[in-house]
């Protein structure tokens, strides 16, 4: 009975054990749910089977569905052999490989495109089992051009009634659809009252979705120096789900707005203004809508301006006052008032006291003023040919002499204004003689034929100055001038001889007189010598004959040269130099070539001829 029961418990058990390795050796399909891949690109799916049975028992089939409708065959795997479908619109673009894992194979698709995005089925049976399949979803990921942006080129009022356009956003060719997102400055803009996005999708004839978006809006003032761009979100594979982004470049819109305040001022000049200057006066509001200005004097209700830009030229005191400035906004109907001032400086011509002309006699004292009426405080100083005697509006001569005769020159100053001033002048004149500057007797010599002289006498009434000669001549030829403290004259005179010249200088209180004794030397020049040119002529006659006597002899070396070489005489006897025989006084010429060279004159008949005979 114990050994039955024993028997019966080994055989439950041993069939339990049957029954777990079948389930644990039972053949299984392990597949990945989805697959991502790029548009174009090459996918690649994978399926892993467990199996005891050796891979040239298995048969593997793939097919594709779309959505829940009928599967379609693409190729089938038996043992090592492969068997494309040629009906199958993947037959060109397909792959079926091993890979390195242990019983597992590959799908690879090709040029991957956007009708690839359906599930693929991998089917596999051995020999002692039932088939067993598994399944993956391929996801196909375009990512869009990158996105466009365009704004409203006209103005935008704050005042307008509705919203208005800011602009258009756009991405093209993207799948899955891209997202646009509209950003101000930073901020990411979302419907609301005052901000208003629609957008609208287009499905391509590619199957690629492009997406377009619009931004409309209330706008105020704040928005006129606002960016504007769209955020461009899209899906790319194997970023685990997250979406990357692109972004338009950034848009400003023009802002219409009006002011609310308005400023006036002078532009120019900058500073203090004075008597002759160019005034500017600019108004100008904060905003920019359509606006009108308005300028007006307030001291005078007749003088208004219709705009926003005055000049005053050449202005003057009676220009200083109040000026008010107005603007008025069109589309609201609002004005905006404001003033400024305007102050006109001045300095009136000097006023001397005495003025113009003094007359003083030598010693007396004089004391002048110098004074102008001016807005600001100002500077006095007097000059005597630009030398300063005064730094004061006073200017006291003490002692006159003639010296202290001349132009005075006052000279008013407004030193917190540059270039701003008045002048007057005062002439001075000391009465008195003529008194000449020249010593009284000048003792000249010369060996010109012509002598400028110069004479200056001082005194007032201006003298007259005159030239004469000892012999009463008057000289016309002088030229007088002015001085401060008299005249100065020049005159040129002729010199034949010995002379004596008098300055005469006089006015109605008396004269003077100076005299230049001029002596003219005479100079020497040099008499002719007969007897050096008597020897001068004989020197040229010798060198002529010396010159002669070295030309004979150097013709006479040239013949001895010419009769050595032969070319006059023959060197090996005698040279007859002889005509036909006419007559017995014909002669021949003989020379005879011996140790004295004597040449002898032979007759026809060869005989020889006495020297005397010669």
């Amino acid at each position: 009975m114990a050994v039955r029961n024993t028997a019966s418990l080994l055989a439950g058990l041993l069939l339990v054990l049957f029954h777990t390795w079948r389930a644990w050796a039972a053949l299984e399909v392990y597949m990945n749910d989805t697959v991502e891949v790029a548009l174009k690109g090459t996918a690649k799916i994978t399926c892993r089977y467990t199996s005891e049975e050796g891979r040239g028992s298995m048969d593997i089939q793939w097919f594709f569905r779309k959505g829940t409708g009928e599967r379609h065959k693409i190729c089938e795997q038996v043992g090592m052999m492969t068997t494309i479908n040629r009906t199958s619109p993947y037959a060109n673009r397909i792959s079926v490989n091993d890979t390195e894992t242990p019983a597992e194979v590959a799908l690879s698709i090709r040029d991957v495109q956007l009708s690839d995005e359906v599930d693929f089925i991998c089917r596999v049976k051995s020999i002692s089992e039932d088939h067993v399949e598994g399944h993956t979803t391929l996801k196909v990921f375009g990512k869009p051009d990158h996105p466009t942006i365009e704004g409203v080129t006209t103005g935008i009022s704050v005042n307008a009634d509705s919203l208005s356009k800011i602009g258009t956003c756009e991405v093209r060719n993207g799948y899955p659809k891209p997202k646009i997102t509209w950003y101000k400055n930073t901020t990411p803009l979302r419907n609301t009252d005052n901000v208003n996005v629609e957008t609208s999708t287009t499905s391509e004839s590619s199957g690629l979705f492009s997406v377009k978006s619009d931004l409309t809006m209330k706008v105020d003032r704040k928005d006129k120096d606002a960016t504007f761009y769209c955020e461009v979100n899209y899906y790319l594979p194997g970023t685990n789900g997250i979406m990357m982004m692109m972004e338009t470049t950034k848009i400003n819109i023009t802002v219409i707005y009006p002011s609310t305040f308005v400023d006036f001022w002078i532009e120019s000049p900058k500073g203090r203004i004075k008597e002759g200057d160019t005034v500017e006066l600019r108004c100008r509001g904060d905003g920019n809508a359509v606006e009108t200005y308005s300028i007006k004097d307030l001291k005078n209700d007749d003088v208004t301006w219709e705009v926003d830009k005055v000049v005053l030229e050449n202005v003057t005191r009676l220009d200083s006052g109040e000026y008010e400035c107005t603007l008025t906004n069109i589309d609201i109907y609002e004005e905006f008032s404001n003033r400024t001032a305007v102050f006109v400086n001045y300095l009136d011509e000097a006023v001397l006291n005495p003025s113009d002309t003094v007359l003083m006699d030598k010693g007396d004292t004089i004391t002048a003023t110098c004074n102008a009426l001016s807005s600001l405080q100002t500077n006095t100083a007097w000059f005597k040919n630009n030398k300063k005697m005064s730094k004061d509006h006073s200017l006291i001569l003490e002692a006159a002499t003639f010296d202290t005769s001349g132009t005075y020159l006052c000279v008013v100053t407004v030193p917190e204004v540059e270039g701003m001033e008045t002048r007057g002048s005062l002439h001075v004149h000391v009465k008195g003689k003529p008194e000449i500057q020249e010593k009284d007797i000048n003792e000249i010599e010369t060996s010109d034929e012509t002598i400028i002289l110069s004479c200056h006498a001082k005194g007032y009434p201006t003298p007259k100055i005159t030239w004469t000669t000892s012999e009463g001549k008057v000289i016309n030829s002088g030229s007088q001038m002015e001085t401060d403290s008299g005249a100065k004259s020049q005159v040129t005179v002729q010199l034949t001889s010995d002379v004596t010249v008098f300055c005469n200088a006089s006015n109605e209180f008396d004269s003077d007189s100076v005299s230049f004794n001029i002596k003219v030397k005479i100079t020497k020049s040099e008499t002719p010598n007969p007897s050096k040119e008597k020897k001068e002529s004989k020197g040229v006659v010798i060198a002529v004959i010396i010159i002669c006597i070295l030309l004979l002899a150097i013709l006479g070396s040239v013949l001895y040269f010419l009769y050595k070489k032969g070319k006059i005489c023959n060197r090996s006897g005698k040279q007859d130099i002889t005509k036909e025989k006419s007559s017995k006084d014909n002669i021949v010429v003989e020379m005879k070539s011996d140790n004295t060279e004597e040449a002898i004159l032979l007759g026809v008949n060869g005989d020889k001829t006495p020297p005397g005979d010669q």
